[in-house]
């Protein structure tokens, strides 16, 4: 994939960011008052390219960032793509053991950059740690940075693995150009200009935040706070004292805030993301009038496939339009589905994939170019997306489909419950039933039996039978990925075993 004609690599976006200001912040600290201004980045850049090349880190070489701090993990994910490496982000929540574990999946690690205190090393890799005052190499002071460095030989690219809900994740490798093609119509769809400040406390090591949050951001010559993660003390403050323009942020989060309230939106807060899973209905009304851009993504698409257009009326239920992409709906048959009907949802586009690492799961991809995404949804007459739920996620009760999202917005609909998930239990006669696990509020005194009698009589209300839990559950949590969506497949296990 090649570098759209006229468009910068990533390389010389950041060298143009500097040229014309180097002062801008760039990024920033949510914490501290640390900052790291276009023209340090351009220095670190150029740093950590002499330093990959010093070690014998090849062209396509691979960097393994095992950083927690997420300035320092931003200015070395963004000098492995810039020089033209493979970037390697690596979850520092796993065990000192996950850089080696992630080598082995991808062949072999050129280089190992990290900031934990245990030692992070691969075998037979070099390592080398980052100074977060100057976030420069170790042992690299600013008066010995390179001043220039030979551009990239090559593109950089990210290399990633799904959460796949089965089976070992399948590895993706997204090249720079489908990373900046996906990162500039993020910002041109969201409007981002050199005055936004965005604020970001999602995990560095998944796409959204690099695409949506640090790539947009360059893209746009904007500015990005950062947290380590998610406090929701203190919240809103904190977004008003850092002037923040836009939230990325997951339903988890906003589910927090809108049933914990109050909803204290800074006065120059220009719109609300919601990404990585499906916005429940009951947390979008909860949100009241602040504006929403709700999106639908996958690591396959570097993070967007559709968002909601900014200032369009709300569609409850929906994840937007495409943004720089097809979809499309089809049948189990192949065909194409009618306008609202419910099937597989197929994707093409220049920010889209067209394979995994070793060609693993070659058969999502057709002839054409689509890939199967493993979601179910539909899409309107006028081209809105909904979605429905996973392929796997769809509940079969004895020859009747019960898609989970009708469930769960119901049950949210109390305003005790904060989450809710539906999942299928194995039937001996009917193949699956539905049952659900509920989360209270936090802070909340909830009488658990009352609750569920309460849900129960929702359900009943509001539901046709077989679409009715057998079982409702209140729990304390579920199993969660780094991004706080629940992981169903481990509720799956817990549904099959109680």
């Amino acid at each position: 994939m090649q570098q759209a004609a006229g468009l910068p690599g990533l390389r010389a976006l950041i060298r143009q960011r500097a040229d014309d200001d180097g002062g801008h912040p760039f990024l920033e600290d949510a914490r501290s008052e640390r900052v790291v201004t276009r023209r340090a980045l351009d220095d670190a850049v150029t740093a950590w390219s002499a330093t990959f090349d010093a070690i014998g880190v090849p062209a396509s070489g691979a960097v393994l960032v095992d950083v927690g701090d997420p300035l320092a993990f931003a200015v070395v994910h963004l000098a492995a793509v810039a020089s033209g490496r493979r970037s390697v982000p690596v979850d520092t929540g796993q065990p000192v053991g996950e850089p080696a574990r992630l080598a082995d999946l991808i062949g072999g690690a050129g280089l190992v950059v990290s900031d934990r205190d245990e030692d992070a090393a691969v075998p037979g890799a070099p390592s080398s740690r980052i100074d977060q005052a100057t976030f420069l190499p170790t042992g690299v002071r600013d008066g010995d940075v390179p001043t220039s460095v030979p551009d990239a030989p090559g593109q950089g690219s990210v290399v990633l693995f799904t959460s796949g809900s089965t089976g070992t994740p399948k590895g993706v490798e997204l090249p720079e150009s489908q990373l900046l093609v996906v990162a500039r119509a993020v910002a041109a769809h969201n409007g981002l200009t050199a005055n936004d400040r965005g604020f970001n406390s999602l995990p560095l090591f998944h796409v959204n935040a690099e695409v949506v949050g640090l790539l947009s951001t360059l893209v746009a010559g904007a500015t990005l706070v950062l947290d380590r993660r998610f406090r929701r003390t203190g919240f809103w403050e904190l977004l008003s004292e850092r002037r923040i323009t836009w939230l990325n942020a997951v339903p988890a989060v906003l589910a927090v805030l809108a049933k914990t309230g109050p909803l204290d939106f800074p006065a120059g807060l220009r719109f609300v993301r919601s990404a990585s899973a499906p916005l429940p209905d009951p947390v979008r009304e909860a949100l009241g009038d602040v504006p929403l851009v709700v999106s639908w993504g996958m690591t396959e698409g570097a993070s967007q496939i559709t968002a909601t257009p900014l200032g369009a009326p709300p569609r409850p239920g929906t994840v937007g339009v495409p943004v720089g992409c097809e979809v499309q709906v089809r049948r189990e048959d192949g065909s194409r589905a009618a306008a609202d009907e419910v099937g597989a949802l197929w994707v093409r586009g220049p920010g889209i994939v067209d394979h995994y690492l070793g060609g693993r799961a070659a058969e999502r991809f057709d002839a054409a170019g689509w890939l199967s995404t493993g979601d179910v949804g539909s899409m309107s007459a006028d081209g809105w997306v909904s979605l429905a739920g996973r392929s796997d996620d769809v509940i079969n009760r004895g020859g009747e489909k019960v898609y989970p999202s009708e469930v769960e917005d119901v049950l949210l609909g109390d305003d005790r419950v904060l989450e809710a998930v539906v999942v299928g239990r194995p039937h001996d006669v009917l193949g699956a039933v539905p049952v659900a696990y509920v989360i209270a509020q936090p802070d909340v005194e909830v009488d658990a039996d009352a609750l569920v009698a309460d849900l129960e009589a929702r359900a009943a209300a509001a539901l046709t039978r077989f679409r009715r839990p057998v079982e409702i559950s209140v729990v304390p949590d579920l199993p969660r990925a780094p991004t706080g969506k629940i992981r169903r497949a481990d509720v799956r296990t817990m549904a099959e075993h109680p």
